[in-house]
């Protein structure tokens, strides 16, 4: 889209820092970046304000403490759901285009084959029924110019992850147990940030149709074996990982056990699914890139579980 005008929400953010880079290789992109210190997407007045002027909006701005949304739906809906219905009710009144990223949470996570785009939804937490408020929002508000994209697991360069976690555990511990029940698929945010903005490209040149999209990496692994391949590509001994069940970790959420999804519908967008999560992260963990430099081989005193559901892993005794 030449001389785009992009608006990022939740610029701050994991995946928001990764758009920002990806846009800045776009020499004809206007890009306006809107932390949330810098735009409360619960605020309409301030969205209103922060959309007009823009073609396409990406939101990345959420709440994001699973365990705190079960206590505090309210807040979490607000931002998740209320959040997302005044940037698309802006984006409708301007005809800007609106990519907003949501969760495999929305989904019950009991399947044993990955979830298509239009599988029916069903959260098993607040967390989820929040995102899926915001997904619904996006669908009846901007039926032709509203997209979801659905992600899981993500890592990268920028805040808390468990890719990153692990590299820094890597040089604490001589041993982690890592969850081995939960099934998902492991996706690079950079490698995300990429596929938004291309999917939006696509959509301004009118050969992306509107609704969902599903921006995980192919294959699958558990977080058992992400770890495992965390600690292969950095030239630490997998062997160090153990396996333990969800069971170690009660948490006030109920965590799906299988997030795997399916890819088909990026075929109606003209764009291959995203690469598998081993490619994936052997490009993010290859010598000198933005991850393999957290880890260290030295190995220090007692080991410990790692639960990965919320993002930094919580430790128990090993």
């Amino acid at each position: 889209m030449t001389g785009a005008r992009w608006l990022v929400t939740g610029a701050g953010g994991l995946l928001g820092r990764d758009l920002v880079t990806v846009l800045a290789g776009r020499a004809d992109a206007e890009v306006t970046a809107a932390t949330r210190a810098e735009l409360d997407v619960t605020d309409p007045a301030a969205v209103r304000v922060a959309v007009r002027g823009h073609d396409v909006v990406l939101n990345t701005a959420a709440w994001t403490d699973v365990d705190g949304a079960e206590s505090r739906e309210a807040d979490a809906t607000e931002v998740n759901g209320d959040g997302v219905a005044h940037l698309a009710r802006a984006c409708a009144e301007t005809g800007a285009r609106l990519l907003h990223v949501s969760t495999d949470y929305v989904f019950a996570g009991d399947a044993t084959q990955p979830y298509p785009e239009d599988a029916p939804t069903a959260p098993v937490n607040a967390y989820g029924r929040s995102k899926l408020a915001g997904e619904q929002a996006v669908f009846r508000l901007l039926p032709h110019t509203g997209y979801v994209v659905r992600t899981a697991w993500l890592y990268g360069a920028h805040g808390p992850n468990f890719v990153r976690t692990m590299l820094r555990l890597a040089a604490e511990r001589p041993h982690l147990d890592v969850v081995d029940d939960q099934h998902g698929q492991p996706t690079w945010s950079y490698a995300l940030a990429g596929r938004l903005v291309e999917l939006a490209e696509a959509a301004g040149r009118g050969v992306a149709p509107p609704g969902a999209y599903h921006g995980t990496a192919a294959g699958r692994t558990t977080w058992y074996g992400l770890a495992r391949e965390v600690f292969r590509r950095s030239g630490l001994d997998p062997d160090r990982i153990r396996p333990t069940s969800s069971d170690r970790f009660p948490r006030p959420a109920r965590r799906p056990g299988y997030s795997v999804l399916g890819h088909d519908g990026w075929a109606r967008a003209g764009l291959p699914p995203l690469p598998d999560w081993r490619a994936q992260l052997a490009e993010a963990l290859r010598p000198g890139g933005p991850l393999l430099g957290a880890a260290s081989p030295r190995v220090p005193p007692p080991g410990a579980a790692v639960d990965p559901s919320s993002g930094v892993p919580p430790l128990v005794a090993g």
